[in-house]
């Protein structure tokens, strides 16, 4: 169970005009993940026998698992019921998760620049909550009030419902909570819920779009802008 911290409680409500919190994706925008998915998800499929190639890979990227395993199962025609065929990709995930997870160029400091601050940041992550327990190992807690998960939420990415839920937790706006997404279904999520974001762009092509700066790395991602982006839309 997450909690809200009192950071989470008492943000941002300065001048009532300024940026609230930060809402940042998980895999492919601050760890190094994508890749990992992307073996487990090649390495099992090589062994029931179907070769997946890089349009596979632009069809899968950014979840959530459910459309993941539909699109899979459709596509090779794999004789395996969608809860088993999660199980096998996810238990294979956390297998090379063993090895550790790399943290995205520039992920770490922003965290720092966030938390110097003041500003709350959020994780929220189409992953399951056992997948995101774990990279938080690595990422650090504290550098969150709160992280919410795809199973957590009755429907995730595309759809609006997680970001919304963020926003709600903190008490906030969402034109006044940037997002930092790396996938189009993550965008798409922050954007129906109505904030701005920032798209690092980790596999599938992102354009820029109104509302919406597209950025070749977090290493561009600094307070300035982020308040910039608050500005230009409340």
């Amino acid at each position: 169970m997450t909690t809200i911290s009192t950071a989470a409680r008492t943000l941002g409500h300065d001048n009532g005009q300024g940026l609230q919190a930060v809402l940042l994706d998980m895999d492919g925008t601050l760890v190094d993940t994508e890749d990992f998915w992307w073996q487990a998800e090649v390495s099992l499929f090589a062994e029931l026998g179907y070769a997946l190639d890089e349009n596979d890979r632009a069809h899968v990227v950014g979840g959530p698992m459910s459309r993941v395993i539909d699109y899979l199962l459709s596509t090779t025609g794999v004789d395996l019921a969608p809860a088993d065929l999660t199980t096998l990709i996810n238990q294979r995930f956390v297998d090379l998760l063993g090895g550790g997870v790399p943290l995205m160029p520039g992920a770490e400091r922003l965290l720092n620049t966030l938390a110097a601050h003041g500003v709350p940041a959020a994780l929220v992550s189409a992953s399951h909550r056992h997948i995101i327990d774990i990279v938080l190992a690595t990422l650090g807690t504290h550098h969150f009030a709160f992280s919410l998960a795809g199973d957590e939420v009755p429907r995730t990415k595309p759809h609006p419902d997680p970001y919304l839920e963020a926003v709600r937790r903190f008490g906030a706006e969402p034109a006044r909570c940037v997002v930092v997404e790396d996938a189009p279904t993550g965008v798409r999520s922050a954007e129906a819920a109505g904030c701005p974001v920032i798209a690092v762009p980790s596999v599938a092509v992102i354009e820029p779009a109104p509302g919406r700066l597209v950025l070749p790395s977090l290493e561009q991602v600094d307070l300035e802008l982020l308040r910039s982006l608050v500005a230009s839309r409340v």
